[in-house]
């Protein structure tokens, strides 16, 4: 998986604002061959509840995301959210609300309020029943 400097730049800074609590967005880019994520889309955490370890995209948010990308010729890619005070790697919640098979999940660690490691996962399978996270190698292009 690829991703823009620029874009990886502003997710980061999108879930250290929103810090103690998830933060969490949308990647648009291109699918083809390597995902490609060439912006972030910061999303709103919808959540009304346990907003320091859960995360929900406003759905309002998602079409937003959705219009840019048309309007960029891209499509969506991916989706990132923090993890506040853990690590870079999903957890049983995440593959459980994960629905977007052959889309990325980046994940990023933040502590005191600092984004440190990000890490990328695909959702493979060919439904709910035998999706899972496969780690791919997170590549930062230029911009």
């Amino acid at each position: 998986m690829r991703i823009a400097a620029p874009a990886l730049l502003a997710l980061r800074r999108h879930l250290e604002q929103a810090f103690p609590e998830e933060g969490c967005g949308v990647l648009l880019g291109r699918a083809e061959g390597t995902l490609s994520a060439l912006e972030e889309v910061a999303c709103a955490n919808a959540r009304s509840d346990r907003r320091g370890d859960r995360y929900q995209i406003d759905p309002l948010d998602l079409l937003r995301a959705q219009r840019q990308a048309r309007v960029h010729g891209l499509e969506m890619v991916g989706f990132y959210h923090s993890h506040p005070g853990g690590a870079a790697h999903p957890s049983p919640t995440d593959l459980a609300e994960a629905h977007w098979l052959g889309c990325a999940y980046l994940i990023t660690a933040v502590r005191d309020g600092r984004a440190g490691e990000t890490r990328a996962f695909l959702l493979a399978g060919t439904g709910e029943e035998d999706k899972a996270f496969a780690e791919e190698e997170l590549r930062v292009e230029p911009e």
